[in-house]
């Protein structure tokens, strides 16, 4: 009897231990074959047939569509150019080189990736509206409050993450993490 009573915790213990390894690993990441630049997380072949189990549990647990590698890739930042996570209650500047795309999207989002902003305020940029300020092809606030200029606004959601997604770009099959990605600086915090 101690011998089947062994075997049964045994059991209880390693699949408890595997259940929750694996609802961490889902529940915290993009899956394996993540490239991080910078602040900016990607994930290239989310949206293929090579997407590893867990990129795809994550997909599914977000109810999210990831692109294509012929349509573009889609990157993700949950902090700053310093490592701090990116709060809602601050300033950020996103400033800088954006790869070549034929169409991009920069959107703000909060830990369920819902847009942070409620509805009928601007939830995000597209390369068609942002307003160019001299040689940098982007420079975008976001912040909790009105700021003049291209302004993205958190709704004041304490974590917040930013999502760019470029549509139509060659560097969807070779980025790499020397790939040039705007800049994330934290302006300020109250």
């Amino acid at each position: 009897m101690r011998t089947v009573t062994g075997i049964f915790l045994a059991l209880a213990i390693g699949a408890a231990t595997g259940l929750g390894l694996t609802a961490a690993s889902v529940g915290r990441g993009t899956g394996a074959g993540v490239l991080h630049i910078g602040p900016w997380l990607a994930t290239p072949k989310a949206g293929t047939t090579d997407a590893d189990p867990y990129a795809r549990a994550v997909t599914a647990r977000l109810g999210t569509l990831p692109l294509a590698l012929a349509d573009g890739l889609a990157l993700t930042a949950e902090a700053d150019e310093d490592g701090r996570t990116l709060d809602g209650r601050c300033t950020y500047r996103i400033a800088g080189a954006m790869p070549p795309a034929r169409f991009w999207t920069l959107g703000v989002v909060g830990r369920d990736y819902q847009p942070a902003a409620p509805a009928g305020i601007r939830q995000a940029f597209t390369s068609y509206e942002v307003l160019r300020q001299g040689d940098l092809p982007i420079d975008i606030l976001v912040a909790g409050t009105a700021r003049p200029g291209n302004w993205l606004p958190t709704g004041g959601t304490e974590q917040i993450r930013l999502i760019l997604r470029l549509y139509d770009t060659p560097i969807a099959t070779t980025i790499s993490s020397s790939t040039a990605l705007p800049a994330i600086t934290r302006v300020g915090c109250p």
